[in-house]
C-alpha cells in the first residue's frame, strides 16, 4: 500500500532530527505510522531516514520494534 502524504511527512520530521533528538523522532513517527495503519509500509523508509541522520540500522530497528508494540502491533 501506498504511505502517502502522511507517511512522507513522517519520514520527513524523522530526516530533520538532530542529535539528541533522533531517536525520540523516530520513536514519535514510528508510533503515528502504527496508528494510522501504515506502520509496516514505512518501517523500512524510516530506518534508511534514521540510518541517515546518524542512527545504526540496529538502532533504529529497535526503536521501531518499541514504537510497534507500544502501540499494540506486531513488530
Amino acid at each position: 500500500p501506498s504511505v502517502g502524504n502522511r507517511g512522507q511527512g513522517l519520514v520527513q520530521f524523522v530526516l530533520a532530527a538532530h542529535e539528541g533528538q533522533r531517536n525520540t523522532r523516530l520513536f514519535w513517527a514510528a508510533c503515528r505510522a502504527y496508528e494510522n495503519g501504515i506502520g509496516r509500509a514505512l518501517r523500512a523508509p524510516l530506518i534508511d531516514a534514521a540510518v541517515h541522520t546518524g542512527l545504526t540500522e540496529r538502532e533504529a530497528r529497535a526503536t521501531i520494534a518499541s514504537a510497534a508494540r507500544m502501540t499494540g502491533h506486531r513488530p
